[in-house]
């Protein structure tokens, strides 16, 4: 399960200079996240979530932790509205290796496709976010 976490993280996270990340309005958002660790049988883990946030700024924070934790990431490869990005990261024993994949849309939408190599073991994540509007007073 850790590990899991450690993988949702870096999907948000990167090494690039801070204007260098797309910049998303902040508000309340809706993200739709689904996991799956290829070659296993079952269906993927889902996960809804709705907070107020700005996810640029929440970049910018998850990338300073996880580099403080020992993880090294590329810099950011924006091609028309398309940023990619990899990590690696090696943490209680293990490395984690990944690669991102957002497509922005406009100043309120993203998705992001993460495949990830965990000791051999490769997982796919794909996180569809939106923003819904402003956050409540």
């Amino acid at each position: 399960m850790r590990t899991m976490v450690l993988i949702a993280a870096l999907c948000a996270a990167g090494s690039a200079a801070a204007d260098d990340w797309p910049v998303l309005r902040h508000g309340m958002w809706e993200f739709n996240r689904s996991m799956e660790t290829v070659g296993k049988a079952g269906k993927p883990q889902t996960v809804q979530t709705s907070k107020c946030t700005s996810p640029t700024e929440e970049w910018k924070r998850q990338q300073e932790t996880l580099s403080k934790a020992g993880c090294k990431f590329s810099p950011l490869v924006r091609a028309g509205n398309v940023v990619t990005y990899s990590a690696v990261c090696k943490m209680q024993g293990s490395t984690v290796t990944s690669k991102s994949v957002m497509t922005v849309d406009g100043d309120g939408a993203y998705t992001l496709r993460v495949e990830s190599d965990v000791g051999g073991e490769t997982t796919r994540e794909l996180l569809q976010a939106r923003r819904k509007g402003d956050c409540p007073r």
